[in-house]
């Protein structure tokens, strides 16, 4: 069956003129579609490129090696600009900003014992087939070298038949290990992680809901600040990614007196703004609060941070909250902020920093701040996730 590809769903993937969806195409490609759901480039796009890693063909961690940085960074703000022109919005956009290969600081292993040890990699494209993946080039060179410490690793960690998580993390302590498994910690298995956490230089190595040892705290920097975060709490994918939205932020708060940052993290944005402002941060996560005030408390020169733990989905700062604030920080989850942007479309906030990495709610929650009276003054695309189909942006909004 020889199919026209005519665009690419919000996954990455090839729509056919027949509506069949095929990876790894381009617009404008005609394929060959085999028995066994193959295809066949018979005329390739002018923006296909040869993958720059090895395991693209076979790993799943990837869907858009194949074409080009322009044709993804064009393509990842249409997603954006068609997620905002649903609701009638069409605000200017900022050139994109495009983390460079090799940059993720963070990586969810999967691991999996086998009869000559172990293998470590990533799961084969909506399969659960492990692909073993050393010559990974989205990782930072760090964490593509620790893939022979994390097989030895699994091999104590994993059950016989089941698979075990090892969430990996890059800081200036070494590197931060959270190992997620069926397995039961027992005693004599504490002792061993803890003995190999040594042999092996790690700055900490957590097991569960249980750090079983931490040599070094694996600390990152957020602005002035040191932080250290609850094992597998919220980090940005790359540090290039996080100073560009940083810059953005700050830009965009101005020099406001006072800012809320809401869904706050353990300081990203928080802990910078306070060289210049007295800070508001709100999040879920207890821990998360935690972190950044005793990060705020050992950094010398910044003004008041308040940290607050709180469910800003259930309980959003009100209007008569919100007064004494000139600017807000706004990072959600995934899911966005519904609930909170209620509220601040009904605030007197001046300026608002919205930071997503949904294109869809992000559409959603900045069409409701803008019935409220603020004005989308521009727009920029991060795209932190390399060769992916996630997308992170940033908008600056102002009461008009």
């Amino acid at each position: 069956m020889t199919l026209t590809i005519q665009g690419l769903t919000h996954l990455g993937a090839g729509r056919a003129n027949d509506d069949t969806l095929i990876p790894r195409t381009l617009p404008g490609e005609v394929v060959a579609l085999r028995d066994d759901g193959t295809a066949q480039i018979l005329t390739p796009s002018a923006d296909r490129v040869a993958p720059p890693c090895r395991h693209f063909r076979t790993c799943g961690g990837c869907a858009l090696q194949h074409a080009s940085d322009p044709f993804v960074a064009a393509w990842k703000q249409t997603v954006v600009e068609r997620a905002l022109h649903a609701h009638g919005l069409e605000p200017p956009f900022r050139p994109i900003h495009t983390s460079p290969p090799q940059a993720r600081r963070r990586a969810k292993f999967s691991g999996r014992r086998t009869k000559k040890g172990a293998m470590v990699g990533f799961h084969a494209r909506a399969s659960d087939v492990l692909v073993a993946v050393p010559d990974c080039q989205l990782v930072t060179p760090t964490l593509r070298a620790a893939i022979p410490m994390l097989e030895a690793l699994t091999v104590i960690t994993a059950s016989r038949k089941g698979e075990v998580a090892l969430t990996v993390t890059g800081s200036r302590a070494g590197l931060d290990v959270l190992v997620q498994t069926e397995q039961r910690l027992t005693d004599p298995l504490r002792i061993e992680v803890a003995a190999f956490a040594q042999t092996h230089r790690l700055a900490r190595l957590t097991w569960g809901d249980e750090t079983v040892v931490t040599i070094n705290p694996p600390v990152q920097v957020m602005g002035p600040a040191t932080v250290l975060p609850p094992p597998g709490a919220f980090l940005q994918a790359t540090q290039d990614g996080e100073d560009a939205l940083r810059a953005a932020v700050i830009e965009i708060v101005g020099d406001a007196p006072r800012v809320a940052d809401l869904f706050a993290g353990a300081g990203t944005f928080s802990l910078p703004l306070a060289v210049g402002a007295e800070v508001l941060a709100v999040e879920g996560d207890a821990a998360m609060i935690a972190a950044l005030d005793k990060g705020w408390r050992a950094t010398p020169g910044l003004r008041r941070v308040t940290g607050v733990a709180r469910d800003l989905f259930r309980r959003p700062l009100e209007p008569d909250e919100l007064a004494p604030f000139s600017a807000v920080v706004l990072d959600p989850p995934r899911a966005g902020a519904a609930a909170q942007v209620a509220t601040l479309a009904g605030s007197r906030v001046d300026r608002i920093a919205m930071v997503s990495c949904n294109p869809v709610t992000f559409g959603r929650d900045v069409a409701a701040l803008v019935a409220g009276g603020y004005r989308v003054d521009w727009v920029q695309v991060v795209d932190q996730f390399r060769w992916s189909p996630h997308v992170e942006m940033v908008a600056s909004l102002t009461r008009a």
